[in-house]
Order: C-alpha cells, then sequence, then structure tokens
C-alpha cells in the first residue's frame, strides 16, 4: 500500500473524528478554532470532512423519514460511544443506498446535480454564486453545492469553469485522482483516454493529488497536460489558447494542423467519423475555422482545396487521394 493511499485514509479518519467530536455535548469555542484551523491546512481535509459531515447529515435525515426519533435526541451518550470505524461505515452505507431519497424528498433544492451533454451537444450551467461552468460536447459533470463547499466532479468531456473567487469556499474540481482548487480562475479541463488537459486563462488555480500534495500552480497562459504519470506545464499565448477554446463559439480552429488532427478533433464533435485512408493525407495540414458539427465544411475543404476524395461507408467518411 502506498504512502498516498495511508495518507488519504488518515485524513479520512481524522474528519470522521473532528465530525463526531463536534455532536459532543462539551464541544467548546476553542474546538471550533481547532478545527477551522485543521481545515485550512490543506483542501483534502476541506474534501474529507465536507463528505463525512454530509453522510452524518442523510443520516439524520433518514431517520426523520422513517418516523424514529432523531439520533441527536435519542442516548447521545451512546451514539458518542460508538467507535469511529462503525461511523465511517454507517456514512458510507448511507451513501450508497440512500442518496436518491435524501437528495429527492427531504431537500427543495438538491444539493447534488449532474449534467449530461451528447456528442456535439453543449450547455451552460449558472451556479448560484454568480459562476459558470460551459459543458462542451460528450461531457458528464456532477456538482455538490452547498452554504460551506462548492465542489465539481468531471467525469468525462471537457468544461470551461467562470469562477467566483471566495476564499473561505474555493471550489474543488475533481478530475479522476487528481483536483483543481480554483483560487480565483477561468480555464478548462479536458479528461478524455487517459490524458487530463488543464488550460488556464486567468488568475491561478492549484493542481493536486488526491491526497492534497500539490504538483502545479498554474497562472495565465499555463497549460497542464497529464497522461498516466507524466505531467508537463507549458505555456501558449492569449491568442492561441483563444483559438483552441473556440469551441465555446461553436468552432474549431486549426492553424498548420495535420488532417489526422483535424479529423479527430471533428470526431468527438460528430456521429458520422471521418477516416483518413493513408499516412500521406494524414500529414497534409490545415488552417482555419469550421463549424464543430459541419462534417460537409470538412470535406468540402478535402476536395476542393486539397483536391482528395471524399466517400462516404455507412457511418464513416473516408478521405484519401
Amino acid at each position: 500500500m502506498s504512502d498516498e493511499t495511508l495518507n488519504a485514509r488518515d485524513v479520512k479518519t481524522l474528519a470522521a473524528d473532528w465530525r463526531d467530536r463536534q455532536d459532543r455535548e462539551d464541544w467548546s469555542a476553542e474546538d471550533q478554532s481547532a478545527l477551522d484551523a485543521w481545515l485550512k491546512q490543506s483542501s483534502a481535509h476541506m474534501v474529507a470532512y465536507l463528505r463525512v459531515d454530509a453522510a452524518w447529515s442523510r443520516a439524520d435525515r433518514l431517520t426523520a423519514l422513517r418516523g424514529s426519533t432523531p439520533r441527536r435526541d435519542a442516548a447521545p451518550a451512546t451514539r458518542n460511544r460508538r467507535p469511529i470505524f462503525f461511523r465511517i461505515a454507517a456514512a458510507v452505507v448511507v451513501l450508497g443506498i440512500a442518496g436518491y431519497a435524501a437528495t429527492n424528498f427531504l431537500t427543495p433544492h438538491p444539493k447534488y446535480q449532474t449534467y449530461a451533454t451528447q456528442v456535439g451537444g453543449s450547455e451552460t450551467i449558472r451556479l448560484p454564486d454568480g459562476s459558470r461552468i460551459e459543458l462542451n460536447t460528450n461531457t458528464v459533470l456532477r456538482t455538490e453545492l452547498s452554504g460551506g463547499h462548492r465542489f465539481v466532479a468531471l467525469e468525462k468531456g471537457e468544461a470551461y469553469f467562470d469562477i467566483v473567487h471566495d476564499a473561505q469556499r474555493p471550489l474543488i474540481v475533481q478530475v479522476g485522482k487528481q483536483r483543481i482548487v480554483d483560487l480565483g480562475t477561468q480555464f478548462s479541463v479536458h479528461r478524455d483516454e487517459g490524458r487530463l488537459e488543464i488550460k488556464l486563462v486567468e488568475g491561478r488555480a492549484q493542481f493536486e493529488s488526491e491526497n492534497g500534495a500539490k504538483l502545479a500552480l498554474l497562472t495565465p497562459g499555463d497549460v497542464l497536460v497529464k497522461r498516466g504519470a507524466a505531467l508537463t506545464v507549458t505555456r501558449k499565448t492569449e491568442r492561441v489558447l483563444s483559438d483552441e477554446l473556440s469551441w465555446r463559439r461553436g468552432m474549431l480552429t486549426f492553424l498548420h494542423t495535420p488532417l489526422s488532427e483535424v479529423a479527430r478533433e471533428l470526431n468527438r464533435y460528430n456521429r458520422e467519423k471521418i477516416v483518413i485512408a493513408d499516412a500521406s493525407v494524414a500529414r497534409l495540414t490545415m488552417n482555419g475555422a469550421i463549424p464543430a458539427t459541419s462534417i460537409s465544411a470538412f470535406t468540402n475543404t478535402a476536395r476542393d482545396v486539397f483536391g482528395l476524395k471524399v466517400e462516404t461507408r455507412g457511418t464513416n467518411i473516408v478521405i484519401s487521394r
């Protein structure tokens, strides 16, 4: 077992311990100050605590839904004597089997929300704090929002974040086993086939591992790419970033881009797939902008500008000499 796994487990146990102590009658202002200090030490502490707190709250609401006496009014001394591992196990069970009931029947405005776009689709999410998230094609994103925290998980695809900064509630974007901590930022995140790319347009963002280890601090123009264990950060001009993010306007912009890459990008937005028949065609380069969902714009360019042959074979469009 790695040190990272052990550290993450220790943080979760400490978070559960803090949450358990908060329910006790002897909880004091000094205890609250100590908890606040622990939460500020690392975003990993904050994430772990918020997840445990959510599980505690769900358990209480489910007890009320069943018509039983709430736990906090029944034998608090017995409750406080429960081992921490028992409380953690209960939290996991609640999260697994009761999330739907708690979210859909007990709260008028669900804390947990999932958004998804189809191939070629897009959607803009506006958060209560004024932040905006733009979803690109074939994207799945989950938000967990409350008065105490802002958490987003990008399951797949690409999204652009325009975040209103709040030092007391930093937005945390979870992507696989890594996360991005907003420090007042505009940035895009693209997750696809084992590759993660972050483009920082404005402000700052911190890139961390799952246990809170700081991997990179991104500033405007930084482009982070992570594939497996390899991580690189390069810089691009504002103009180049704007071109690469032209999908937000429904366009795809290419500059000396091989046709193989043009085809791969267009295939993300369309159910018809472009197939480049041979290596010599794949190496030809293209300049210009075309609508993301217009295969015909590309095939017309291939035929009229490059003099290539275009054939439709089922759902594939084959480009050859």
